[in-house]
C-alpha cells in the first residue's frame, strides 16, 4: 500500500523508506489536506491550496499536463461553491503556471468574479522570452525529459499584480507575505503564511540537489538562492510545502531542509569563486569543486535531477563569462575539423572506435563519450562510429543519477542508435 505524502517525508528522513524506494522528486501524485484548511496536491509540480472566508488562495497551480487532475482534486476537497480568488505564482516555469483557467471557467459559470494572479515583476518577460524562444525551449525539453512529442506553449496567463521586493496578499483575514529571491529563476517568489507557520518555497526547495545548474537552461544564482533559504529559515516555520515533492512537517525538519541546502550552494559559490580568483581555468574548477558527501547523501539533497557540478558551471558563467581560460576555445575550428584531425592522427576513425569502446568497459565514460563523439563528427555516415557513440552514451545513462544528465546521453544514444540502423540498411 502507498505510503501517505503526509508521512514520506518523515520515514525519508528518519531512514525508514530509502531514495531509491522513493524517488523524493517524484512522490506519488496524490492529495491530502495536510491542516485544517491547507490541502497539497503532490503532482508534476506541487500546489498549496488554502481555504480563507473569500474563497482559495493558491500557490502554483500546475501544467498544462496536470491542471485539469489538480482542478478536480481541489473541487474535491473543498466543492463545487467556494471560488479561487487569488493564484499565486512562484515563478513562471510551465509546470508550476497553468492551471487558472479551469477556475476561471467555474467563475465564468457561476458569475464570480475572475481569479486574480500575483507574481513577481520579472515574470511578464520571462513569459515574452518563452514565445520568442518556443521551438528552442521546445527542443532542450524533450531532451532534458525524454518526451520526443513535446510541443513549448505560446499563450500563457500573465499576472493581474506584481511586486519587486516584497508583497502582502490579505484574502478572507489571512495573510501571504511574498518574498522575492533570485535562485532557480529571477522572478521566484517564496511565500509566508505567518497564522500558520507555514512557508511555500515553490523550487527553492525541491527534495534533491538544487536546480542551480542545468545545462540546458538559462542563468541561475545560488548565492542569492542561499541566502533567501537562510531568511526563510530565521522565521521558524513548521510547515514546508515545496515546489516538487513532499510537504515537510515540524520545525526541526525545516530548519535542517532549509539550511543544508543553503549550506550545499554556499559550498558551490564559494569554492568555485575562490579559484576563478586564483585565476583557475574552468576545466581545473569543474574537476576540483566536489561537494561533501555528508551534504550530498542527504535524502532531501541527493543529485536525481540537477548535479553539482552544473552548479559550479553556472557559478563560472555567472561572474566569469563564457570564455573557459583555455585560448583554443576562444575562436576554436569547428568541432568536426578537430575530430578530423584528430582521427588522421590516430590512424584512422577505427582507432578512435576500438579506443571508446575499450574505455567505457574500462568505466572511463568521460573519456570514452570524447572519442565516440569524435568519430561521428570525423566520418558522420561511418555505421560502426553511431553504433559506439549509442553504446558510450547507453552506458553513461545507466551511469548519471541526475535525470538532466540521463536526458542529455539517452537522447545522443537514440540519435546514433537510429542513425547506425538507417546506415546498416543503406
Amino acid at each position: 500500500m502507498p505510503i501517505p505524502i503526509t508521512e514520506l517525508a518523515e520515514k525519508l528522513m528518519t531512514g525508514e523508506v530509502t531514495v531509491e524506494e522513493q524517488n523524493p522528486f517524484f512522490p506519488p501524485g496524490d492529495f491530502a489536506e495536510v491542516a485544517d484548511g491547507i490541502g497539497f496536491v503532490a503532482a508534476m509540480a506541487n500546489s498549496s491550496v488554502f481555504k480563507t472566508d473569500d474563497g482559495l488562495v493558491m500557490v502554483d497551480t500546475g501544467s498544462p499536463f496536470s491542471a485539469r487532475a489538480i482542478h478536480g482534486k481541489v473541487r474535491s476537497w473543498v466543492g463545487d461553491s467556494v471560488r479561487l480568488d487569488t493564484a499565486i505564482f512562484s515563478h513562471g516555469h510551465i509546470d508550476h503556471v497553468f492551471g487558472v483557467g479551469p477556475f476561471e471557467e467555474d467563475a465564468e459559470k457561476s458569475g464570480w468574479a475572475t481569479p486574480k494572479v500575483v507574481a513577481h515583476e520579472a515574470m511578464p518577460a520571462r513569459f515574452d522570452r518563452y514565445k520568442l524562444t518556443a521551438g528552442w525551449n521546445g527542443a532542450i525539453n524533450r531532451r532534458q525529459f525524454s518526451v520526443p512529442g513535446l510541443e513549448w506553449p505560446t499563450e500563457y496567463r500573465y499576472p493581474d499584480e506584481t511586486y519587486r521586493d516584497t508583497h502582502t496578499v490579505e484574502v478572507g483575514g489571512i495573510e501571504f507575505e511574498l518574498h522575492h529571491c533570485r535562485g532557480e529563476t529571477d522572478d521566484h517568489t517564496w511565500t509566508w503564511v505567518p497564522s500558520r507557520k507555514a512557508l511555500c518555497t515553490g523550487d527553492l526547495i525541491i527534495w534533491c540537489s538544487p536546480n542551480a545548474g542545468n545545462p540546458q537552461k538559462v542563468q541561475r544564482y545560488p548565492r542569492e538562492w542561499a541566502i533567501g533559504l537562510r531568511e526563510m529559515a530565521a522565521l521558524e516555520p513548521e510547515m514546508l510545502l515545496p515546489g516538487h515533492g513532499m510537504p515537510v512537517f515540524g520545525a526541526e525538519h525545516c530548519q535542517v531542509i532549509l539550511l543544508d541546502t543553503a549550506e550545499l550552494l554556499e559550498f558551490i559559490h564559494d569554492e568555485t569563486v575562490s579559484l576563478m580568483n586564483e585565476g583557475a581555468r574552468l576545466d581545473e574548477i569543474i574537476h576540483s569543486v566536489k561537494v561533501p558527501e555528508a551534504l550530498i547523501e542527504k535524502p532531501y539533497l541527493r543529485p536525481v535531477y540537477d548535479d553539482p557540478e552544473f552548479i559550479v558551471r553556472n557559478v563560472y558563467r555567472l561572474y566569469g563569462g563564457w570564455y573557459d581560460g583555455n585560448p583554443a576555445n576562444l575562436k576554436p575550428a569547428p568541432d568536426a575539423a578537430v575530430a578530423a584531425e584528430v582521427a588522421l592522427l590516430a590512424g584512422g576513425v577505427a582507432a578512435l572506435i576500438d579506443r571508446a569502446l575499450a574505455l567505457a568497459d574500462q568505466g572511463e565514460l568521460r573519456l570514452a563519450g570524447h572519442l565516440a563523439e569524435m568519430a561521428t563528427l570525423a566520418e558522420p555516415e561511418n555505421r560502426d562510429a553511431h553504433a559506439a557513440r549509442a553504446s558510450v552514451n547507453a552506458k553513461r545513462v545507466a551511469h548519471e543519477t541526475a535525470l538532466m544528465s540521463k536526458g542529455v546521453f539517452g537522447a545522443a544514444s537514440r540519435e546514433s542508435d537510429a542513425r547506425a540502423r538507417e546506415l546498416g540498411e543503406d
